[in-house]
């Protein structure tokens, strides 16, 4: 039988620091919500924690120095109360494993991504062993660990977060997620449903479905065939309550008809899409092992206008990726001004340990890096700016969240994830209404009072 921490008279305090991506957020919330039921009560800092929880991210350069520095910061606390719990999570930890405890010898946990299901008997574990060896768990089984998590049962935000895949089986050459996340794993239909349910029930409007590679989701449907994600979203704009659905991050070559379809027919899927392309020459995207060429990525963007006309994109882009060429990064600035986005992210390459790329003879000198990331980014920034702009006088819906920083001032996400400010009181958070938009900034765009 499983050990679990006994429940103690007062709560114990629980500290979590999330780094990364969304999916990260939504598993430290599921963490959390499972430790919550052992008797720990969350706090904002990890001053006076009884148990600190760092739910790491391995994606970008020196990810793992980050948190063996913020180790260090936590040794001090750590000394002044020798009782305090430390435990790394996520990807680093994945990635890591036992070279955690040998690095940091203050850390009494280890424990990956597929893993945290069994976080309260680890730390019955740690307690009981105090001082002795660390414990290390890095275990593969995601289906076991969505299983055995909780339900959360604590108010949700307007949006909130729903996982529905992990892992990738793409194997790009940049990346650590096939080795920290593992295998592609999708969800059943009906347990995603019965969260969105749930998550509905508690007060979310909006509900973005995550995965590593999320439009790779092939859940069981409740019938016992294979679903979509088309399908699934079809199924999550009938559940009561939720107005608005997205999804992230996805891969070109997972775009689907029948996804593609339902961006036109599906009037909850707001008509904003991430979808990385990563680089817009196909001599780069060849050494990616993106399996995609430029021109497949442009049919879909067309194919996606055609559908939705109204569709806004976002995108990801590597910089100086090993081999690339001036000709070779021209062609991912044509692509850009090509296609137009209302949003991007956009990167140096930075060597991932373990992966081809970092091993790549052909590295590109850092200073052709800055220099290229700075012109990739200025017209970036530009095309956000055009787009911003074109907001303006337009009425949005806008989903407010949560208080702005003026008094009676609220914060909401327009369809295309802007952020709106706009005049109106607390009560309306959770409401979504029409706004007029008056003005555009960079990263956001300010309106008038919202719509009874």
């Amino acid at each position: 039988m499983l050990e679990r921490p006994t429940r103690q008279a007062l709560p114990k305090k629980l500290f979590v620091k999330t780094y990364g991506c969304q999916m990260n957020m939504y598993d430290s919330e599921r963490m959390s919500e499972m430790l919550a039921a052992v008797g720990y009560e969350a706090v904002q800092a990890p001053d006076d924690a009884d148990l600190v929880v760092l739910n790491t991210c391995h994606i970008r350069e020196k990810a793992a120095e980050k948190v063996y520095s913020e180790v260090g910061r936590l040794r001090a606390l750590k000394r002044r109360r020798p009782d305090m719990l430390i435990a790394v999570a996520g990807c680093v930890a994945q990635a890591e494993g036992g070279e955690v405890m040998r690095r940091a010898p203050s850390v009494d946990i280890v424990v990956g991504p597929q893993a945290y299901h069994r976080l309260p008997e680890m730390l019955a574990r740690a307690e009981r062993a105090r001082g002795g060896a660390g414990i290390v768990d890095v275990d593969f089984r995601p289906e076991a660990k969505f299983d055995e998590l909780p339900v959360p049962e604590r108010p949700a935000g307007p949006s909130a977060f729903l996982t529905i895949q992990e892992g990738c089986d793409k194997f790009c050459t940049f990346c650590v997620v096939p080795y920290t996340r593992g295998a592609e794993y999708s969800r059943p239909a009906a347990a995603v449903i019965a969260e969105a349910k749930q998550l509905a029930k508690r007060g979310a409007r909006e509900i973005v479905l995550l995965g590593q590679n999320v439009n790779a989701w092939r859940g069981e449907g409740p019938e016992g065939r294979d679903w979509t994600l088309a399908r699934l979203i079809r199924a999550l704009a009938e559940v009561e309550g939720v107005d608005r659905l997205r999804y992230t991050t996805s891969h070109p070559r997972d775009m689907s008809d029948d996804l593609i379809e339902a961006h036109g027919a599906v009037p909850a899927l707001m008509p904003f899409l991430h979808l990385p392309v990563q680089a817009g020459s196909d001599r780069v995207l060849e050494r990616m092992n993106r399996k995609h060429r430029a021109s497949d990525y442009r049919r879909i963007v067309e194919r996606l206008r055609a559908a939705r006309p109204d569709i806004a994109l976002a995108s990801d882009f590597i910089v100086g990726f090993p081999g690339e060429s001036d000709r070779d990064f021209e062609q991912t600035m044509k692509l850009v001004r090509d296609v137009g986005y209302a949003q991007a992210y956009s990167f140096k390459f930075s060597a991932r340990p373990g992966t081809p790329a970092a091993a790549d003879p052909l590295q590109v000198p850092e200073a052709a890096k800055g220099e290229r990331l700075a012109c990739l980014q200025e017209l970036l920034n530009s095309q956000q700016r055009t787009f911003n702009r074109s907001c303006v006088g337009k009425r949005v819906p806008v989903l407010f969240e949560r208080p702005g920083r003026r008094r009676g001032q609220l914060v909401g996400r327009s369809p295309y994830m802007q952020a709106v400010h706009a005049e109106a009181g607390p009560a309306r958070i959770g409401d979504l209404a029409e706004v007029e938009i008056m003005a555009a900034g960079p990263n956001s765009l300010s309106g008038g009072s919202p719509a009874i």
